[in-house]
């Protein structure tokens, strides 16, 4: 299973880290890429980020999940980003898993069609961008995760988990982690 989180000046800091963190507790391949020039990325709060790769040379890599992390900044400039949005485009029409987590659904995948005709959530403030919100921390539709922000950011990867390594290995990083039911 391989992982791309996109990352930007901006990217909200605990979401980002907590995505990686969790899903490489299930030993995922996860590729953080700055879309950005440099590798470093000035995330919130002043916390820097070193990325794996830069988004410009993942070429044609196909990842089995996308996921987005917050932060409005960050969400803003992942938007705006066209190479990512055709991949994100390309992935749902193949039926393969994306999402992402507090500004990013209504900033990145709402404005490009990518949550028609689907349930989702996203931070509360966004709410009114979403045509299907629901008010839960983490919301599953068809090959779409979202989430609501940072205090979500653990069972937004431990559903990550669920759907792509299965249940018991969720529940075994969960019980690690020390991380409720």
């Amino acid at each position: 299973m391989t992982v791309l989180i996109p990352v930007a000046d901006g990217s909200e800091s605990l979401e980002t880290v907590a995505l990686v963190n969790v899903l490489r507790r299930a030993e995922l391949q996860v590729c953080v890429a700055s879309i950005g020039a440099s590798l470093e990325i000035q995330a919130t709060r002043g916390i820097r980020l070193l990325a794996d790769a830069r988004y410009a040379d993942l070429d044609g890599r196909e990842f089995t999940a996308i996921v987005l992390p917050g932060g409005e900044s960050g969400a803003r400039a992942l938007a705006a980003h066209a190479p990512l949005v055709e991949r994100l485009k390309q992935q749902r029409l193949a039926h393969r898993w994306f999402g992402g987590i507090c500004a990013a659904p209504a900033l990145v995948l709402a404005p490009h069609g990518l949550l028609d005709g689907k349930k989702a959530t996203c931070y509360p403030s966004f709410r009114e961008q979403l045509l299907h919100w629901v008010d839960q921390p983490v919301v599953v539709d068809g090959h779409c995760i979202t989430s609501q922000g940072p205090a979500t950011a653990i069972a937004f990867g431990l559903e990550w988990l669920t759907q792509l390594a299965g249940e018991e290995v969720q529940r075994k990083v969960a019980s690690a982690m020390l991380a409720s039911p």
